[in-house]
């Protein structure tokens, strides 16, 4: 089964979620936690091991070969990116604009256009006791993160069996990033706050779980400050409200230090629980 935690916005939870939840998993049952929030993964913080696999990852870009090339123009006329144009006699190709779909490539009646790798980031494999942490980073300056998410998740798809639990911590938002996160989850937690930017938020990102046709709950992070109108929302649209997450400074704490939350505070384990519960019926259904 596969788990993706998202949400409308950063700072939510998510990560606090993706890891604590992993590691209470993990005291039962075989888990993948994967941080596909590739700009700024974070969940290696709390989740230390040893590591078993570094891997270089690669998109496929354009070159132009001028010896060959014939000015047609087809290139241009074909990319729904604008990352190749003609420019006078030369034809011109931005890496940060391609999306590898090879279609100036094959389209290409003078084959001027092999596709060649760019490096684009990085994967890492870790591993501790019942848990696989998978952790993939951006290069700097890469600007795509959609292409490197893909491939994660393919790693991940072909390295480890249908029995194995899989997490997603997903990148914030609702742009193309979380839909590649997501798009093949059999069920994503919405981590939100009960303030009114929170539910703002969670109502961008329920709109786009409904378009993906997704199955969806609400997580309920830091509860007791604000008001009740996600609470409210959630029962007018029939969304399951999974756990409510108590707002702590204990739980700050030990955020900052790096710290695993639910083995010290009973009330955070207790909400993991819920989730816990729901995901076990949710699979045998």
């Amino acid at each position: 089964m596969k788990i993706a935690i998202a949400s409308g916005k950063g700072g939510t939870g998510k990560t606090t979620l993706s890891t604590n939840l992993a590691a209470l998993f993990a005291e039962k049952v075989q888990v993948v936690l994967a941080d596909l929030d590739v700009e700024e993964p974070n969940s290696g913080l709390f989740i230390k091991g040893d590591i078993e696999r570094e891997d270089i990852k690669y998109k496929m870009i354009p070159e132009w070969n001028e010896s060959t090339c014939t000015l047609c123009g087809l290139c241009q006329k074909n990319c729904n990116f604008h990352a190749v144009i003609q420019l006078g006699s030369q034809i011109l190709v931005f890496p940060e604009l391609c999306h590898s779909c090879y279609a100036c490539s094959e389209l290409c009646p003078t084959d001027s256009l092999p596709m060649i790798k760019q490096r684009m980031g990085q994967l890492k494999q870790f591993r501790n006791k019942n848990m696989t942490f998978i952790e993939s980073r951006l290069d700097i300056g890469q600007e795509q993160a959609v292409p490197l998410i893909g491939q994660t998740i393919e790693y991940i798809e072909k390295n480890f069996s249908s029995s194995t639990l899989k997490i997603f911590d997903s990148p914030p938002g609702t742009s193309c990033p979380v839909i590649e996160a997501t798009k093949d989850a059999d069920f994503v937690i919405l981590v939100t706050e009960p303030t009114p930017f929170g539910l703002h938020d969670l109502t961008l990102a329920v709109e786009t779980m409904k378009e993906l046709e997704k199955r969806h709950g609400v997580v309920i992070n830091r509860h007791g400050i604000g008001n009740n109108d996600v609470l409210e929302y959630c029962e007018e649209n029939n969304i399951p409200v999974l756990a409510k997450i108590p707002n702590s400074r204990k739980v700050a704490e030990l955020y900052s230090k790096g710290e695993l939350v639910y083995t010290e505070i009973p009330e955070f384990k207790a909400e993991l629980e819920k989730i816990e519960t729901f995901i076990l019926n949710f699979q045998k259904s």
